[in-house]
């Protein structure tokens, strides 16, 4: 699967079977919400919601790639990442495209 950010792939021509989407909510445990808390205190970067984020925008990506497959997509371009707080500490992440198969 080809998973690309631009809406073509060079050198080939593209049929466009529609939108896929994956999402994932995620939060940390109390214990490190309350020392990412206490981080924001002296400053520098939150170490444990950089990894949070990092896994909900790979597990939101596998979800998309998996509903493409489904569909019988060769690959996915024009590939969006969106995000919101739900609540403190937790986030939602968003990995959208268009499905596409080669001609």
């Amino acid at each position: 699967m080809i998973l690309v950010n631009t809406d073509y792939i060079t050198g080939k021509e593209l049929e466009m079977l529609g939108l896929v989407k994956g999402s994932t909510i995620q939060c940390k445990n109390f214990g490190r919400d309350l020392t990412q808390g206490l981080k924001t205190l002296v400053g520098g970067e939150l170490k444990a919601y950089n990894e949070m984020m990092n896994e909900a925008r790979a597990l939101a990506t596998k979800r998309m790639t998996e509903e493409a497959q489904a569909m019988g997509a060769d690959a996915i371009v024009n590939i969006r990442y969106a995000s919101s707080a739900v609540m403190q500490g937790a986030a939602e992440v968003i990995a959208y495209g268009t499905a596409v198969k080669f001609m």
